[in-house]
């Protein structure tokens, strides 16, 4: 079963529970408080707004269910961490319901309200954890029994990746092949450890061996010899969009990145980020919904400041340029023109504090950070977040690796239209600068969570108020 499938399986499974456990609530409810306002139970159960939250309330359920990040990863799921997670989402849900359903009618007693609550809670949460449950231990004994795989491909030929396939296969995986580092051959004397006819190619084929294969999941398993390569190799995987896992070890060079033993095996996933899942999501949701808020309410100010730009030097509105975004996908970002259009012409430069290709309306959108407004566009595209690593050029990145190989770890979060380097540091005009800002942009990535992007979003609002922008 693949994920889609098996996260709609969840979700109807949340839905139906949801329904008959509202069904059951308003069996439950005429008979403590409408039994005398209708005629029969049948009455009550057609009526219109009981009707209407039938369909309604096992909608929201299914809102907070992924709110709370539940169907992010549907394997592999920890029955403790599910008991905990449907309780607490339980919880919250039927907490809304209370203020926004229940305290609309007026019963006879008030202690009737904790009655109808914690009839709810309990029922919705027993309910909710059993289907749950049922699908999970499922899922987990097909896993455990090699019915069911999560497909990975092995990158590397030596002991390192030899001994890790027997992990991985007892820990539930299937090895659908190995792939060759580039270097491998000429940094090691001795034959590959795995069977030829396991191996598939070379990681320069690797586009080719992943149409061919329904793969889940990279796993990077170098031996010592070559792990220096490991970084630009890292960097070439993130645009096939799948997860990578390192075989590591707890004093290796990410960081403070957690490192997961399963069954023996130090896996470090340098596609994920510290947020969990459930703040992975309200990110998500603030940015679509703050997006779209900016790009209807300022659309006068967007239509001002494109004119002024029209007005004060000849050229386009916006300024498209390409950058190198989440897990090194390149993309089109949109800036209001700053510069004059022969700017461009003398290649990659940044832009210093007094530059005379500024134009004279362009100082001032950059002085007040106006120039960013239309990368609103890019959040509600995917692009880009809210708060996030500034995305710089291929051409500074090949740059800024050559001294600090740990930038490419800023492409496991999506980029910022602002970010903590640039609220603390600001503008760089030179590599070395842009480096000294990185410093920064890993700070925040190491301590990740909705209130630093909050904290970040109010000093953007403070810089741009005051002007602090250049």
């Amino acid at each position: 079963m693949n994920k889609r499938r098996l996260i709609t399986v969840y979700i109807l499974t949340d839905f139906v529970t949801a329904s008959i456990v509202w069904l059951l609530f308003n069996l439950y409810r005429y008979r403590e408080m409408a039994q005398y306002q209708f005629a029969s139970m049948s009455d009550f159960l057609l009526f219109f707004q009981v009707l209407k939250g039938q369909v309604l309330i096992p909608l929201c359920w299914l809102v907070i269910y992924f709110i709370s990040g539940y169907y992010n990863k549907p394997f592999r799921k920890s029955r403790i961490g599910e008991f905990f997670s449907t309780l607490i989402a339980v919880m919250v849900g039927c907490v809304v319901i209370l203020f926004t359903v229940l305290l609309n009618e007026l019963p006879d007693s008030f202690h009737l309200y904790y009655k109808l609550f914690f009839f709810l809670f309990l029922l919705q949460f027993v309910l909710t954890y059993m289907g749950r449950s049922v699908i999970t231990n499922y899922t987990l004994r097909k896993l455990w029994r090699h019915e069911w795989f999560e497909n990975v491909i092995v990158i590397g030929t030596g002991p390192n990746a030899h001994k890790m396939s027997g992990d991985l296969y007892e820990s539930g995986y299937r090895i659908a092949g190995f792939v060759s580092d580039n270097h491998s051959d000429s940094d090691t004397d001795t034959a590959p450890a795995v069977k030829p006819d396991k191996i598939l190619g070379t990681v320069d084929r690797l586009k080719d061996i992943l149409e061919n294969y329904n793969v889940d999941a990279l796993v990077l398993a170098l031996d010592d010899g070559i792990k220096r390569n490991l970084m630009p190799l890292l960097y070439s995987l993130y645009h096939y969009k799948k997860p990578i896992k390192i075989m590591t070890e707890k004093n290796d060079f990410l960081f403070n990145i957690k490192v997961k033993t399963i069954h023996g095996i130090p896996l470090v996933d340098v596609t994920e980020n510290n947020f969990s899942e459930f703040e992975k999501n309200m990110k998500w949701l603030m940015d679509k919904i703050i997006s779209i808020c900016v790009l209807i309410l300022f659309s006068p100010l967007y239509a001002c400041l494109s004119l002024r730009v029209k007005i004060d030097s000849r050229g386009p509105v916006f300024f498209r340029q390409e950058r190198i975004g989440y897990r090194g996908k390149p993309f089109v970002i949109y800036k209001f023109r700053t510069m004059y259009t022969d700017a461009a012409e003398q290649g990659p430069l940044l832009t210093a504090r007094e530059d005379k290709r500024v134009t004279p309306f362009g100082r001032f959108l950059r002085k007040y950070r106006l120039d960013e407004l239309p990368q609103f566009w890019n959040v509600l595209k995917g692009d880009m977040s809210l708060v996030g690593p500034r995305p710089e050029q291929r051409y500074y990145i090949e740059r800024i690796v050559q001294k600090a190989p740990y930038y490419y770890l800023l492409h496991n979060v999506r980029p910022g239209i602002t970010s903590w380097g640039m609220v603390k540091y600001g503008y760089a005009e030179t590599v070395d600068k842009m480096i000294e800002r990185l410093r920064y942009d890993i700070l925040y990535y190491e301590n990740m969570s909705l209130v630093l992007d909050m904290t970040i979003l109010i000093y953007t609002v403070k810089i741009v108020l005051t002007g602090k922008g250049v």
